[in-house]
């Protein structure tokens, strides 16, 4: 018998309903196109995995019938299918949202069917220093196949460090930030943009690269640009990290995201205010911006435990 949870939309309702939700997700609250497509995907997969849980069509009325026995039952076939704690905590809220969605959708108040999340450790990213990010970003380019490319890499990797961009904020980049100046308008998350300073070092790192790009650079088109002419994908990105800290000997959790890491956890460390980190960031909340005052803290008892000859 196929697992309903490797199914994809079917015939139910309820599938229907997911995909007005993913409108709903783009459009009205501005999710990123990550999250919108990580939700509905969750929602497709509850009501595949209701059809024969239930043993009935599922629509909207069944979807407010819901019982907790029911999304443990889910979350029980997901976590035997390898789904890890934090994961499993990532589908619940969307389960969450999509429920709300489908009580809105019959003019009824969400009465969610109350169940525990599965517990998650608070994680701590784990910064790089200055040098390592700085090599990190040449034997990228290093490794490059063409001058153009290797410039490109290098920029961009500066970039995330010098300005602590997240990755799709960087490739989100078009020729409308150009000429470079001492800011650059970023949006981020929910579509909320912010002004990010640019050091000196970021901007020529840029305008080399765009000096030798092949490829002409016009308000609407890409910044960063693939190896045939189209946008960069953050999976190249990701691939020529991961090659240049294996020749580096770094860490596995270096990655493109620790360098946005770094640049928070540096700043902090060299007295930033917390306000304005959050605003470099593009945080919504200070709570998210909160986790570097834990990373500033263990890397003090980093140099403690070192440094004190009774640590």
């Amino acid at each position: 018998m196929a697992d309903p949870l490797a199914d994809g939309p079917d015939a139910h309702p309820a599938s229907r309903l997911a995909l007005r939700w993913h409108d709903h997700l783009l459009k009205e609250r501005r999710r990123s196109d990550h999250t919108v497509r990580a939700y509905v995907a969750t929602a497709h997969r509850l009501v595949a995995f209701l059809g024969p849980h239930l043993g009935g069509t599922v629509d909207g009325a069944a979807l407010l019938s819901l019982k907790p026995a029911d999304l443990r039952a889910y979350l029980t076939r997901r976590r035997a299918a390898g789904l890890s704690n934090a994961s499993a905590a990532r589908e619940l809220s969307a389960i969450r949202g999509f429920l709300a969605f489908a009580a809105a959708q019959e003019g009824r108040e969400a009465a969610l069917p109350r169940i525990k999340g599965p517990k998650k450790p608070r994680s701590v990213p784990r910064p790089i220093s200055p040098d390592q990010a700085v090599a990190l970003a040449e034997e990228a380019a290093d490794e490059a196949s063409q001058p153009w490319i290797a410039a490109r890499d290098l920029a961009l990797l500066t970039l995330l460090y010098g300005a602590g961009l997240r990755v799709a904020e960087a490739l989100a980049l078009t020729g409308a930030a150009l000429p470079m100046g001492e800011t650059i308008a970023v949006t981020g998350k929910r579509n909320k943009t912010r002004i990010v300073p640019l050091l000196a070092t970021v901007r020529e790192a840029i305008e080399a690269y765009l000096a030798l790009c092949p490829y002409p650079v016009n308000r609407e088109a890409p910044l960063f640009r693939g190896a045939r002419g189209g946008p960069l994908r953050g999976e190249i990105v990701r691939r020529a990290v991961r090659k240049a800290r294996r020749a580096l000997g770094l860490p596995e959790r270096t990655t493109p995201h620790a360098l946005r890491h770094s640049f928070a956890t540096h700043l902090l460390g060299r007295g930033a205010d917390l306000r304005a980190l959050q605003e470099l960031l593009g945080h919504a909340s200070l709570s998210s911006t909160q986790i570097y005052t834990a990373v500033d803290a263990a890397h003090l008892m980093d140099v403690y435990r070192h440094a004190h000859p009774r640590a």
